[in-house]
């Protein structure tokens, strides 16, 4: 029997998130792991959209407390701090876009 596409794809973010985690003891080294290999993978800057508007996404980055991911996006010569969840996806995504999802399934399994 085939496995589901679904199911595909959830074995392959938890063999991403696994690889990310694999020596970490909390929450907290978990989601460093996890920024760290999108820092290495996620190739900036790519376009996207915030609210309708086209942006550039220069950086991904943590924000200042806390768990989550921020995009750093350009929007006519200004920078601004824009939660990953906000930015509305190109129909191709940026190289190395599987840790975003990684990152993302990770963070919901949280609770």
């Amino acid at each position: 029997m085939t496995k589901k596409p679904a199911d595909k794809d959830r074995a392959r973010l938890q063999a991403l998130i696994q690889e990310a985690t694999v020596d970490c003891y909390d929450e907290h080294e978990e989601h460093m792991g996890l920024m760290n290999l999108i820092e290495e993978n996620v190739v900036c800057p790519f376009p996207a959209k915030v609210i309708g508007e086209d942006v550039e996404v220069v950086e991904l980055r943590s924000p200042e407390a806390g768990f989550g991911l921020d995009a750093v996006c350009r929007y006519k010569g200004k920078d601004y701090n824009i939660d990953i969840n906000s930015l509305e996806w190109p129909k191709k995504k940026p190289e190395g876009f599987e840790w975003i999802e990684a990152y993302l399934a990770w963070r919901a399994s949280l609770g």
